[in-house]
């Protein structure tokens, strides 16, 4: 890669991990579509990798405040699914996983858009967890799924209930990637010189949630997430 491609990257790692520890989610939103632009091959391991940075910064962070059972349960969903999605990255080319970012993306931001709010009851924690488990593993954006479960919880709960899902989610998506051979010496050196732009959208989320209500902070997500997806389609359908 030269050094304005990195510099794209480090950009879109550090607006994504400030996303991440302000609402709990949307990482993989902002980052993905970005990335696959850059390099398809670097998705989903680098930015799984630098997600379980952020969340386990953000876990620490807002530990008083987290929502024990419901993570249990949805995460008895993300470990099926996370099987499931380490087999896509294995099956589907590099074309084949950006339009499946493209995908999920879109589908993250209707969703969001139409307003659906499903209850946090059991049944429904397991569904989120287990879509979340193949979203994210294959695609590295497994934040809409629970995120729209949540969505009731604010503040501190969200961020920290979000966090210990994807904290515990993306370990084991990490270890499914790595059976599978999904995890490359290039992916594991990119997401090192990455950690200082993941540990600064870290920190600058500590000053912004003082002045981004979540009103605000949803339509910063939702816009940054469709004008990435449209950079990406219109890098997929031009010659």
């Amino acid at each position: 890669m030269t050094v304005g491609e990195y510099a794209v990257i480090a950009g879109a790692i550090f607006l994504a991990a400030c996303l991440q520890a302000s609402s709990g989610f949307g990482m993989g939103m902002l980052a993905a579509p970005v990335i696959a632009i850059v390099d398809p091959a670097l998705l989903p391991a680098t930015l799984i990798l630098l997600a379980l940075l952020v969340t386990v910064m953000v876990t620490v962070r807002e530990r008083q405040s987290l929502d024990l059972r419901g993570t249990g349960w949805a995460l008895v969903g993300r470990v099926p699914g996370s099987f499931l999605g380490a087999w896509l990255v294995t099956a589907l080319s590099r074309q084949g996983l950006a339009w499946m970012v493209v995908a999920v993306v879109l589908t993250g931001l209707v969703l969001a858009g139409r307003g659906w709010a499903p209850r946090p009851v059991r049944i429904n924690l397991i569904a989120a967890g287990a879509a979340s488990g193949i979203m994210g593993t294959a695609t590295s954006i497994g934040g809409p799924p629970m995120a729209l479960v949540w969505q009731g919880h604010s503040g501190p709960r969200l961020r920290g209930t979000m966090s210990a899902f994807f904290m515990v989610g993306s370990s084991i998506s990490m270890l499914m990637l790595w059976i599978t051979g999904a995890v490359t010496e290039n992916i594991l050196l990119l997401a090192l010189w990455m950690v200082p732009a993941a540990v600064g959208g870290y920190a600058a989320s500590r000053f912004i949630n003082r002045f981004l209500n979540p009103a605000r902070l949803k339509a910063l997500a939702l816009g940054a997430s469709a004008v990435g997806s449209v950079l990406l389609i219109l890098q997929l359908v031009l010659p």
